[in-house]
């Protein structure tokens, strides 16, 4: 059973910082491009970041580049989203998501993701 699971979420006034880690199980990682999404009150899923399958390419939205870093351990079979100088507009649930057997990822074509965690909440504010 393919299962994803995010966890370290929580509230932290601007320019905080949280580490968010997804384990999956079900599948190797390894064979997978990963990505985290979120999704704000009100607003659509919009991608953060995103990994390749084998040269680790990653490829961030302008709006968090710089400030979140993405990595993975395909060893442990999870992947983990650092996120620094937090802002009150980075709020929402944050998912991760796997692609089978691309070696390519992207940030906005949520379509290419089969595989979904069930979110953790994130949020900023004083």
């Amino acid at each position: 059973q393919v299962q994803l699971v995010e966890s370290g979420g929580g509230s932290v006034q601007p320019g905080g910082s949280l580490r968010l880690s997804c384990v999956v199980s079900g599948f190797t990682l390894a064979d997978y491009a990963v990505g985290w999404f979120r999704q704000a009150p009100g607003k659509e899923r919009e991608g953060v970041a995103c990994m390749s399958r084998r040269d680790r390419i990653t490829i961030f939205a302008d709006s968090v580049k710089g400030r979140f870093t993405l990595s993975r351990d395909n060893a442990k079979n999870a992947m983990y989203l650092q996120l620094s100088s937090l802002h009150a507009e980075d709020t929402g649930v944050y998912y991760c998501a796997a692609a089978p057997r691309l070696d390519y990822c992207s940030v906005n074509r949520l379509e290419m993701y089969d595989d979904w965690g069930q979110g953790t909440q994130v949020t900023v504010s004083t």
